[in-house]
């Protein structure tokens, strides 16, 4: 499953308005209460392995610490965390979102603790900027996910494509998709949304916000959406939607497209499509050279909570490097120390490109209100599909945005 969509807005809003409704902080909150050692986290699942192995971890930190741990699997975890903290009840550690970190920072209800971690340090700098808000560095990054050129390798070969036609910049990204195309397949796809076309902005050289100025009607900006839609408008490229899909992955799969956009959970399709081989790359670069998106959780902690000291120090062994190489052991997830992240490379070989972009990737656009602005701006993306033109979706985005900007300033 696609585990990097962005969030429907209605969801998002649903968390905005219960945050605004409680007071930061609360009483403490956690199910500790009154320190006692019974901690409760709250995670987002991806199914019973990552439960598993976080309950496991959480259980060993408990026997070394005379403690108990309950892992919680939400069903929905921006709308249980938001009622959570809007009951004065908010579980003593839980995953935070990147694209809720601004909203719940800005509002006081993250513990910023993080840069008293020992490890503090070798966490990838990308990762640290996500979670870091007004100048603090708040949370520790629980893993990442990075964006790759994903190649059905049988499709390729049968195109009489080699290693040596692998995608290095647009221009060969173009071409390959073009002739993987010719075959009767979508040459190249994925999703018409900001979390995967605003890759291509980027490496164009383009950015959405400098500082207290959103930059996203840029002559760059415009360059990588123009690449996009001429890739649409040639045929090379088909958005899932397009292929009777829910998502390229599936695309992918199916053998409906050759080569897709996504991160190392691509490997969830093996289930459905055990015959499909493939092989991850680094995303080509652009006329600016590389980029691609890292998306990440990190471990919140809310702030006051009765439980801070046992709470920060199950984080840390949860962020162990040995604690990091275990889970992805048990579900595929990159470690988010740096030292941690090359060991699962060479142990996962596969995955190696993921890694790799970690040394360039940048978090998507994040801060208070920005993700419904966002949700805005993907529903205009899905006009890539019928040749809508691209300049008024760049300069709805700068209007909207800059005002979102302008508000969350003066907060």
């Amino acid at each position: 499953m696609n585990n990097t969509k962005w969030l429907a807005a209605g969801i998002v809003a649903v968390a905005v308005v219960a945050l605004g409704g409680c007071t930061a902080g609360g009483d403490g909150g956690g199910g500790g209460g009154d320190g006692g050692g019974e901690l409760t986290v709250l995670i987002g699942s991806s199914g019973d392995a990552e439960t598993e192995a976080v309950q496991a971890a959480a259980d060993a930190w408990a026997d070394e610490n005379g403690a108990s741990v309950e892992v919680i699997a939400a069903s929905d975890l921006a709308q249980q965390l938001s009622q959570g903290f809007a009951g004065d009840d908010p579980p003593d550690v839980f995953y935070m979102a990147w694209d809720q970190f601004a909203t719940y920072a800005g509002n006081d209800f993250l513990e910023p603790y993080a840069e008293e971690l020992p490890n503090a340090g070798d966490f990838y700098p990308s990762l640290v900027d996500t979670f870091t808000f007004d100048d603090a560095f708040m949370c520790a990054p629980k893993d990442f996910s990075t964006l790759g050129l994903i190649i059905n390798t049988d499709m390729w070969a049968a195109a009489g494509l080699t290693d040596a036609d692998i995608p290095t910049d647009w221009a060969s990204l173009e071409s390959a998709a073009t002739r993987l195309a010719a075959t009767g397949v979508a040459g190249l796809s994925f999703g018409p949304e900001y979390a995967r076309v605003g890759a291509f902005m980027n490496q164009a050289g383009g950015t959405l916000v400098d500082g207290d100025t959103v930059t996203a009607d840029s002559p760059e900006n415009q360059e990588g959406l123009d690449f996009v839609q001429r890739l649409h408008d040639s045929g090379a490229l088909r958005f899932p939607a397009e292929l009777d899909a829910g998502w390229s992955g599936e695309a992918l799969g199916a053998g409906k497209a050759a080569m897709v956009i996504e991160g190392p959970w691509i490997k969830g399709i093996d289930a459905d499509f055990p015959d499909t081989n493939y092989a991850a790359h680094e995303l080509p670069a652009g006329p600016s050279g590389d980029s691609t998106f890292t998306f990440t959780n990190c471990w919140g902690i809310p702030q006051g909570s009765d439980t801070r000291d046992q709470a920060v120090s199950l984080v840390e062994f949860l962020t162990s490097d040995e604690q990091q190489l275990e889970f992805a052991n048990a579900f595929g997830v990159i470690p988010s120390t740096e030292s941690a992240a090359a060991t699962y490379a060479e142990t996962f070989p596969e995955n190696a490109a993921f890694v790799a972009g970690a040394d360039y990737a940048v978090s998507p656009v994040n801060f208070a209100g920005s993700a419904d602005v966002i949700a805005d701006f993907n529903s205009q993306l899905e006009g890539l599909i019928t040749g809508a033109p691209t300049a008024p979706m760049l300069e709805s985005l700068q209007t909207e945005l800059q005002a979102a900007l302008d508000e969350a300033n003066e907060e």
